[in-house]
């Protein structure tokens, strides 16, 4: 639905020409819709209507919007230090985040390094893995082991770890190093096999990467917990380190607070963002193993990581982080976690029969409707937004990841606006 001129921001209008968009092709995309507020679980319009925000800003804000505990933290660290490097600098945000979270990961996850983005974590982790090798004197082992159906950022190094086939950077094979890409060991045969190739092919990698329990942003895609034992075995076997992408699956939105716990193991890296700061500010990490820390403990300083973002820990980011966890603390959202799994596995699961449908899924405060073919992606955000809602397909799939506070009532109008477009009452 386009809006009248006069209902069009003259900010929007102004910086049209000079802003380029992600994920579109700027030249047919439609317009972009004018946010001037949030609250709760809603996105307020520039035209005066609120939309029930279905995918909680690519995940992040898990408490909804303009939780007041974060917005007093932010409000209180702003006027004390927005910032300060964190080369030969300390602050207490950072040093008391890293202290929370190395006590909220398993075993000895202990050891915190900070960025802005989730993608840029991975390739810290990326480095680190590689490193290690480097650092215990072991060479050749210069590639990285990732799995078809994900995905894990838009950045150089991480393009090379997504589905070359599936992902959306089809545009760069040949491009950047190949990776070696393989199928999920969900079974025995894929066990067998990823074992036979790691037999053969293990002393050219550094480490497997994966996104525990769901593949996000390549398709929703889900597999149980017995794949991350495998993947742990496997690692061990062939000398791999293990890291785990846990920038969409951590903090709650598959059902336990990190997706690791349900599979009962470890990795030797772990990666977070996302949920980490409830939404509110960009902060990420790569949270090592001893084991992988203590291979850059050295009194060479070549052994050293040298890495350090600019905004590196930034004090409002890491503010922002530990009221968020506060709030994760109480443990109140796993009921609302539960309440809407609930809700979207009862109210989904009529979509099975609409035209075209060919599954449908729910983990946690997940639910996924696949298509047999990739979706209008723009006709689709233009249709809900009619409905009330923001839902903003990828692919195949047209899926919710709302804030875990959303009331049953917006719940309720985010099931019936998928309902409508699939088709079925």
């Amino acid at each position: 639905m386009t809006q009248p001129d006069w209902l069009t921001p003259q900010w929007l209008v102004g910086g049209a020409p000079h802003v380029w968009r992600p994920y579109c092709q700027m030249k047919t995309a439609r317009p972009p819709l004018p946010v001037v507020a949030t609250r709760g679980s809603r996105l307020v319009l520039a035209d005066g209507r609120e939309l029930v925000d279905g995918l909680a800003s690519w995940w992040t804000a898990c408490h909804g919007y303009n939780h007041p505990h974060i917005a007093d933290a932010l409000r209180a660290q702003i006027e004390t230090m927005p910032h300060v490097m964190f080369g030969g600098l300390a602050h207490e945000p950072a040093y008391r985040l890293a202290m929370r979270l190395a006590k909220l990961l398993p075993g000895e996850l202990d050891h915190v390094f900070f960025a802005e983005s989730g993608s840029v974590s991975v390739e810290i982790a990326m480095k680190m893995a590689l490193q290690f090798q480097i650092n215990r004197g072991v060479s050749g082992r210069a590639k990285f082991l990732a799995f078809r159906g994900g995905y894990h950022g838009d950045t150089l190094a991480t393009m090379t770890i997504c589905d070359p086939e599936e992902g959306m950077h089809s545009l760069f094979a040949g491009v950047m190093p190949a990776q070696v890409i393989a199928d999920l060991p969900r079974d025995a045969e894929s066990e067998a096999a990823l074992d036979a190739l790691l037999a053969a092919r293990g002393h050219e990698i550094a480490a497997i990467l994966v996104e525990p329990l769901v593949q996000g942003a390549g398709g929703m895609l889900l597999h149980p917990p017995e794949v991350l034992r495998t993947l742990r075995r496997l690692a061990d076997k062939h000398g791999l380190l293990l890291v785990f992408d846990e920038i969409f699956t951590g903090f709650g939105r598959t059902g336990t607070l990190l997706a690791m716990q349900a599979a009962g193991i470890e990795p030797d890296i772990v990666t977070l963002s996302k949920a980490l700061t409830g939404g509110t500010l960009p902060l990420s990490a790569a949270v090592a193993s001893r084991k992988v820390f203590e291979a850059f403990w050295s009194d060479d300083a070549g052994a050293a990581l040298m890495h350090g973002p600019t905004y590196m820990a930034n004090p409002l980011a890491c503010a922002a982080a530990n009221a968020s966890l506060d709030l994760f603390e109480d443990g109140s959202w796993a009921k609302d976690v539960a309440r809407v799994s609930a809700a979207f596995a009862e109210g989904l699961e009529p979509c099975r029969g609409g035209q075209g449908v060919v599954d449908v899924r729910t983990l946690g405060a997940i639910g996924v409707v696949e298509f047999d073919a990739p979706v209008a992606v723009g006709d689709l955000c233009a249709r809900f937004a009619e409905l009330g809602v923001w839902i903003r397909p990828m692919g195949k799939v047209v899926y919710l990841t709302p804030a875990f506070t959303t009331p049953d009532a917006d719940l309720d109008l985010l099931i019936s606006a998928v309902r409508q477009v699939v088709g079925v009452n």
